[in-house]
């Protein structure tokens, strides 16, 4: 009977994934981080918080531990699974552009026609923006810099030099982590708070779900990086790190926007 199943999953090309916990159980460690974001900001107390994002960390890793045992070890990633992936993250990657889009509709929203209630001028009465020449510039640098050590990784990975691709991606994992210690920074050395007017809370949210998408796709990177150095990847079956890729080059896209309309411009 075993023998009969086996034979009928090989008459297709896709791969129909077993019956898994971690969607489940990473819907429920997202509800705890939420609740604990919730208690946070009402009764500043981390510890919910604390447990949800514990969670969630310990479920992705298995998860992933689970894709990559089926796309490395178990040859599940066939070419058809393959193109279906890559429409799946394009579509994700279009959710995330309508994610930041929203923002810069209320950034301009705001700017161009200015209520009476922030004293009909952008930025807002009382409230001083930063520099766009100082920390914001190297900023834009360091993240343009990583765009191309990426791309630089990725061709090396193309042409089989796996060592050029250890560089490559090393030099673009520590350009992300002082992107994130130059935003880190650049907070402490603002003069206005997500609750100084309508600009306060456009420019934190919109730079700050940035800086959070900058995190993630460093992670992401460090996955790849770690997997390189076991040699998951070969010229030929490398989407793991193709997707970490589509989504660094989105996040220097998303920057460059943000530091042209709402640094230099706003």
């Amino acid at each position: 009977m075993n023998l009969i199943i086996n034979q009928t999953r090989n008459l297709h090309p896709y791969h129909l994934v077993d019956p898994s916990p971690w969607p489940y159980l990473m819907g429920c460690s997202s509800l705890i981080t939420t609740i604990g974001a919730v208690i946070y900001f009402h009764f500043s107390n981390f510890n919910i918080l604390y447990l949800g994002l514990f969670c969630i960390s310990l479920i992705m890793f298995l998860w992933l531990k689970d894709v990559v045992r089926e796309s490395t070890f178990m040859g599940f990633h066939t070419i058809a699974t393959i193109k279906g992936l890559k429409m799946g993250f394009i579509l994700f990657i279009v959710s995330e552009i309508l994610f930041f889009f929203s923002f810069f509709w209320a950034f301009f929203h705001s700017s161009l026609s200015p209520s009476v209630e922030i004293g009909v001028m952008w930025p807002p009465k009382g409230v001083h923006a930063l520099n766009p020449f100082g920390i914001p510039l190297l900023n834009t640098a360091v993240l343009l810099s990583s765009g191309a050590t990426v791309t630089w990784a990725h061709h090396s990975i193309v042409n089989g030099n796996r060592d050029q691709a250890l560089k490559g991606l090393t030099f673009t994992v520590l350009l992300g982590a002082f992107f994130t210690l130059l935003q880190v920074i650049e907070y402490f050395d603002t003069s206005f708070s997500i609750a100084d007017s309508v600009f306060g809370s456009t420019f934190f949210v919109a730079t700050g779900f940035h800086g959070l998408h900058v995190l993630i796709g460093t992670i992401f990177l460090v996955i790849c990086l770690v997997r390189l150095n076991y040699s998951h990847f070969t010229r030929s079956h490398h989407i793991g790190f193709e997707f970490a890729s589509w989504y660094w080059h989105f996040v220097d896209v998303v920057w460059l926007f943000l530091y042209v309309c709402i640094y230099w411009w706003g």
